[in-house]
């Protein structure tokens, strides 16, 4: 019994010494190989950062090139026309500055800046702005008999924020449009910045994916557009989906074959694209640009080059 105890002890023993060994032969393998990896790694880590670095240098000096080329294709494009911002809710507060400065480098002038509220888009708001629309009406001016919220409103916002296309002269009175304005902005629905004055074209800014469930903005964008020379809806990057605002109005196709729409104007090519898109209203053309769904390019085709534009741009 003793012989075949040491036995079975000495098999065991045996066992235990293979499988240790084996194992420690097996993780130096291993160890090994996980090591090169790592170090592979690392180095394709190295690789994408340096390439990283250098897409953004690259995007870098194609921005500055843009930038500097961009006040050179507008030039002239909105001479001596006059501009009025309409800055919808969600949209970055220091979006208009870069717009104006656009509409600035075309020629243009931009006679004032509206806010609309986050109540302005409310749908629990919706029956206090149309009574208030009703109410401030200035005399001589009609609402629509769509009663929708956006077409309500836009016929109020027609003769504050318009001149007239075919005399250039303001549609309401001084004081009807500041005693309008003030009944707008007591009741939390616009802020209004000082000297705010009408004028021949406007733009609507909105921000990028904010829904607009009841389609307030490109009704009210299409209603200045019929109401003056001509308007154009301005969204960020993403507002070109189905439930944003300029998703929502390149799918109306009522609203798309008046209205031209930016998708992108938040960077230098949508506020070219949004400043050739105000010269091309006033010729009667409409487009939708930016990148994406609907967008028919990037910039519109320019009717008129710099020259041309001097002669005032005979039709071609």
């Amino acid at each position: 019994m003793r012989y075949h105890a040491v036995s079975i002890a000495a098999v065991f023993l045996a066992l235990a010494l293979g499988v240790l060994l084996g194992s420690n032969s097996v993780s130096r393998s291993l160890l090994t190989t996980v090591g090169g990896q790592r170090d592979d790694l690392r180095q394709q880590l190295r690789q994408s950062r340096s390439e990283r670095d250098a897409l953004r240098g690259e995007l870098a000096d194609a921005q500055a090139l843009t930038d500097s080329i961009a006040p050179r294709a507008v030039r002239g494009a909105l001479r001596g026309t006059k501009v009025v911002l309409l800055v919808a809710p969600g949209t970055d507060n220091g979006s208009p500055r870069p717009m104006r400065r656009m509409i600035t480098a075309a020629g243009g002038s931009v006679t004032g800046t509206l806010w609309l509220t986050e109540s302005f888009t409310e749908p629990d708001r919706a029956a206090r702005l149309r009574e208030l629309a009703i109410r401030l009406l200035p005399a001589g001016a009609r609402l629509p008999v769509n009663s929708a919220p956006g077409e309500l409103v836009g016929g109020l916002m027609d003769p504050l924020t318009l001149l007239d296309p075919r005399t250039g002269e303001p549609k309401a009175g001084r004081q009807e449009r500041e005693a309008a304005l003030a009944g707008l902005r007591t009741n939390g629905f616009v802020r209004v910045s000082p000297d705010f004055a009408p004028a021949r074209l406007a733009v609507v800014l909105t921000g990028g994916e904010s829904r607009d469930t009841t389609g307030v903005l490109p009704r009210l964008a299409a209603r200045l557009d019929r109401g003056g020379a001509g308007a154009v809806l301005a969204g960020r990057s993403g507002s070109a989906q189905g439930n944003a605002a300029v998703g929502i109005a390149r799918a109306d196709t009522s609203i798309a074959a008046a209205l031209s729409t930016v998708d992108n104007a938040e960077t230098t090519a949508g506020r070219v694209a949004t400043s050739l898109a105000l010269e091309a209203e006033l010729r009667d053309r409409v487009g939708h640009y930016g990148s994406g769904a609907g967008a028919e390019g990037q910039v519109p085709e320019q009717v008129c080059g710099e020259a041309e534009r001097a002669a005032d741009c005979p039709e071609r």
